[in-house]
């Protein structure tokens, strides 16, 4: 590679079978820990809702149990689902998450409800089909986040605080936004990964500067497994990939413990699911984990990946991240 590559992490703040949500928010905490020390540049969590796996719905208040106990990193939303949510809402809350911990924080944007439309109803009342409604929230979180006096009322906390706002998506649809509105892309390839050199390339195509980016900045969600050997590492990834089919099944719920073998005892449909939605993974040893991300850098040119990796015991999850973070500097150097 001719450019740095910057490593970081996104996490669900999955609950495992055997735990309940404080356990999940303490072991997310935990990895930011972990990662700041690895030098990781930031933290990310996402929105979902109605889902028991799930500890982060609440995202701008888990984000900040990060923050008390991480000095460092970056921390943010990937992302948070404007549609939910007033943008006034978004700018007092990440004003706040901004006053608490000065220059560290992110907000990453999305238009997806983060779960199914009953949930989407219960969050919102009113279901808004207008496609132009999140651009429009878009613009007017960043006038809440500007102190723009056109509003006539200020955010506060939130006014002036100047946020790095990123777009996210996994259709072509965010990455014309991002692009027209001159804003970091970050796309979800670690688990939607379908539409993602179209999306890249439109992105760059049309591109125009802003007052907060010069040139396209792309973040490409990518799954990380590492371990000892491929056997181990397999072995890890089979929580994710039971949550992947319980989610596509309608069924979805807390993160299990790995199974021996699991996605070659699955039926031929389910490992085509599987093989689909986990092409932007790297499941193996060191050696190659390296392989998988170098191939998936030189495809994309990512300027940042953004690794994620459900594992159900956190010393090997914690593991996974420090293998991760000697894949990185290998790249680098």
């Amino acid at each position: 590679m001719t450019k740095a590559v910057k490593f970081s992490i996104l996490d669900l703040s999955p609950v495992p079978e055997d735990a309940d949500i404080r356990t999940a928010l303490d072991r997310s905490l935990a990895l930011a820990q972990h990662g700041e020390a690895l030098g990781f540049e930031r933290f990310w969590m996402a929105e979902h809702h109605g889902m028991t796996g799930i500890a982060s719905a609440a995202t701008s208040v888990a984000l900040a149990h990060i923050g008390g106990g991480t000095k460092t990193i970056r921390i943010g939303a990937g992302g948070i689902m404007l549609p939910n949510h007033a943008p006034m809402m978004i700018a007092e809350q990440f004003g706040t998450l901004e006053a608490l911990f000065p220059g560290r924080v992110d907000l990453g944007l999305g238009r997806a409800p983060g779960s199914d439309q009953r949930v989407a109803q219960a969050l919102r009342r009113n279901l808004n089909t207008d496609a132009n409604q999140f651009p429009r929230d878009v613009l007017e979180l960043q006038a809440f986040l500007a102190g723009d006096e056109r509003l006539g009322i200020l955010a506060t906390p939130g006014a002036g605080t100047k946020i790095p706002l990123y777009i996210l998506g996994s259709s072509l649809f965010g990455a014309q936004l991002a692009a027209a509105l001159g804003l970091p892309y970050a796309f979800a390839s670690h688990f939607a990964p379908q539409a993602l050199d179209e999306a890249l390339a439109i992105y760059r195509r049309d591109f125009k500067p802003s007052a907060q980016l010069s040139e396209p900045y792309a973040m490409c969600g990518f799954n990380i497994f590492a371990a000892d050997s491929d056997d181990e590492a397999e072995y890890l990834a089979s929580s994710m990939m039971q949550s992947f089919v319980a989610l596509r099944t309608g069924n979805p719920g807390k993160l299990a413990p790995p199974v021996e073998a699991y996605r070659e005892n699955l039926p031929p449909q389910a490992q085509s699911m599987l093989a689909k939605t986990m092409q932007a993974s790297g499941i193996g040893s060191p050696d190659t984990v390296l392989s998988s991300v170098r191939a998936f850098l030189g495809r994309t040119q990512a300027d940042e990946l953004i690794i994620t990796g459900s594992i159900f015991d956190q010393a090997a999850r914690e593991k996974s991240y420090s293998l991760a973070a000697q894949v990185r500097d290998l790249i680098a150097a």
